[in-house]
């Protein structure tokens, strides 16, 4: 409960369809582009606070000039940060000059950023990873203007040191094992390989050298490239690339794990991570912005032809859950309402808890993505209070007084703001006991708000690891002296580790898991833990496709309820004075909220791909040898 975890990345690709002096007249300015990239990278903000970049390509600059303009930032505010540079780098351009400021074709050339393509990204960082270097977009520079590579993406690879050995088999030698330099150098071997095979078809045509270039740029086959770099690759990926003549991609994962949204007019075509994003910053209607088909890519090319092709053929699709409850921008339609679905069926079990006395019970949440669940859980509560009432007054006939009518219905359900989070604490204090009473002081409460004789029930999205819950939340909560505290999670227990861009790659970060842990100690059954190691090992010397979940069996013996209420034990803390019970979504429900988005393997173990179970098999391995390091 309001832990931090750090999230997968956000990208946005934007073609100008038309020349930059139309955009002047309609539009007022040349730098339309630039704008609608701060905007769609801002309005995307919320998947990346450790990093951002920006890239574009001006087309059609003559040999000498400039045309590919790079930049990335990993300070405090990097959008802010990267968006000053570009403004700073153009406004000094521009006072060279006063009178240019009106000259179109003065600024394509002169000033950079004013170009026709962008890809812009904006990410967390994962293992501590947060320098410049790990920044996208990522360049891959040569002189021949095709070979050009700009890679950008939201993704995350199961099976990078197999790539690698790909890479390392093909002649090349990788400057790091990274997923981004990996899949980036696998694309540009093959775009290399269609650029040369193309020159050779050209000259034998009858072409110069110089002349060749136009028709290279022409028939490049940017799909086929695509199929064959992304042949061997097991992850979760939107991942988006301009080459440097004026071609553009986006691919999408087979599974269509991380999400991708696109809109295209006779002006531009964008694409990016979050749909609510190009609806608010190009001003169009849901049903105009289109989700791109899982195993597709579109390709933009040079001429502005636009095409979706199918790179991979689609598998189950295994969209990710977990995103929708937690990451992603709460103003999209399906979003909003899949949240309140989910507030609204934990509520049956709730009122089990409150045992249906809702007089006696307030209703409230942890900001801030909890509040559209928390919606509705409140409306839940309502509806169930209006029948209760209709079969009261019915019951009372037509005899029924004023007094009584207005007993029944001034009945509803009692909404407080009772938690509060102050300004960011920095634990400057080393020693873990000082630490410890600062985080305690990260939320408020409302003194008031509860009485001795009220149950308090907060909700929130999910429960991973339980730390602040422990150590703060609860501890604030126990102030105000409730009956009892309910703590409700929108989503399902966590119980196993991410591999395709969220940052949760540990077993035993998991509250669930270290629950389950615990209760085959008490049942003297730990010997398990050695029965699934010893399967895993034997498990990691085959091959990928062959992998299966083994750590499902940690959790065979118990029902979710003896895990919830062991988790319960655990969060609580040992002076506090109020009884705690904890309540997840269960996995029924989530699929019932979320029907389009069936990807829960974060709660169930079932993998998209290969390359998932082998990573929570290692995750095991790791964590039954001590070893705190990542699974993939």
């Amino acid at each position: 409960m309001s832990d931090p975890i750090k999230h997968e990345c956000g990208i946005a690709l934007l073609r100008l369809l038309k020349p930059l002096e139309y955009y002047k007249e309609k539009y007022g300015t040349a730098f339309y582009g630039v704008n609608k990239m701060y905007l769609m990278m801002e309005k995307q903000h919320n998947r990346g606070q450790d990093g951002a970049g920006l890239a574009s390509i001006k087309l059609n600059m003559e040999p000498g000039e400039r045309y590919i303009s790079r930049v990335r930032s990993a300070q405090p505010q990097p959008i802010q940060d990267i968006f000053s540079q570009i403004n700073q780098r153009i406004n000094n351009t521009m006072a060279l000059d006063p009178k240019t400021h009106e000259d179109v074709a003065y600024q394509k050339q002169h000033v950079p950023y004013i170009g026709e393509l962008f890809l812009g990204h904006v990410r967390y960082g994962t293992f501590g990873k947060n320098s410049i270097e790990s920044v996208h977009p990522f360049l891959r520079q040569n002189n021949w203007m095709h070979r050009n590579l700009i890679v950008a993406g939201n993704f995350n690879m199961t099976n990078v040191k197999e790539l690698f050995g790909n890479l390392v088999e093909l002649g090349q030698h990788p400057k790091e094992m990274a997923d981004t330099v990996t899949v980036m150098e696998k694309i540009g071997h093959f775009l290399d390989d269609a650029v040369a095979k193309l020159y050779k078809k050209v000259k034998k045509e009858g072409y110069s050298k110089r002349e060749a270039s136009p028709h290279i740029a022409e028939r490049l086959d940017v799909a086929k490239i695509l199929r064959k770099a992304s042949k061997n690759w097991d992850g979760g990926y939107a991942m988006g690339g301009l080459l440097g003549h004026g071609d553009a991609f986006l691919l999408r994962d087979p599974s269509g794990i991380r999400p991708a949204y696109y809109y295209m007019d006779d002006e531009v075509v964008v694409v990016a991570s979050e749909r609510p994003a190009i609806q608010t910053v190009f001003n169009v209607k849901y049903e105009d912005v289109r989700e791109l088909t899982p195993g597709n890519a579109i390709i933009i090319k040079k001429n502005g032809k636009v095409t979706t092709e199918e790179i991979l053929p689609a598998l189950e699709r295994k969209a990710c859950s977990f995103e929708r409850i937690y990451f992603s921008r709460g103003s999209d339609k399906e979003i909003y309402q899949e949240r309140k679905m989910l507030g609204k069926l934990v509520f049956p079990e709730i009122l089990r808890s409150i045992e249906d006395d809702l007089t006696n019970t307030v209703f409230s949440y942890i900001p801030n993505t909890a509040e559209t669940s928390f919606f509705g859980m409140v409306k839940e509560a309502q509806n169930y209070l209006n029948k209760k009432k209709e079969e009261q007054i019915l019951a009372l006939g037509p005899n029924i007084t004023r007094e009584e009518l207005h007993k029944i219905i001034d009945v509803r359900p009692r909404i407080e703001k009772v938690a509060i989070k102050d300004a960011k604490l920095r634990t400057f204090i080393t020693q873990d006991s000082s630490r410890d009473d600062l985080v305690t002081h990260v939320y408020d409460i409302t003194y008031g708000s509860v009485g001795k004789e009220d149950n308090l029930v907060i909700i929130d999205d999910s429960i991973v690891r339980g730390t602040t819950l422990k150590k703060s939340i609860l501890r604030m909560l126990d102030r105000l002296s409730p009956k009892k505290i309910v703590v409700v999670s929108s989503a399902p227990q966590i119980r196993y580790p991410d591999c395709y861009g969220i940052d949760m790659a540990k077993l035993e970060d998991f509250i669930a898991f270290r629950a389950a842990v615990e209760l085959h100690k008490e049942q003297d059954t730990l010997s398990i833990l050695e029965k699934i190691y010893n399967k895993c090992v034997a498990q990691a010397e085959k091959a990928t496709n062959q992998s299966e979940n083994f750590v499902k069996e940690l959790y065979e013996a118990f029902t979710p309820e003896e895990i919830s209420n062991k988790i319960a034990e655990l969060l609580s803390p040992q002076d506090i004075g109020t009884k705690v019970e904890i309540i997840y979504q269960t996995i029924e429900n989530l699929h019932v909220a979320c029907p389009d988005n069936p990807g829960d393997w974060y709660f169930t173990g079932d993998y998209p791909t290969p390359g998932g179970n082998r990573v929570v098999n290692k995750a095991f391995m790791n964590f039954y040898e001590g070893k705190n390091e990542r699974a993939y």
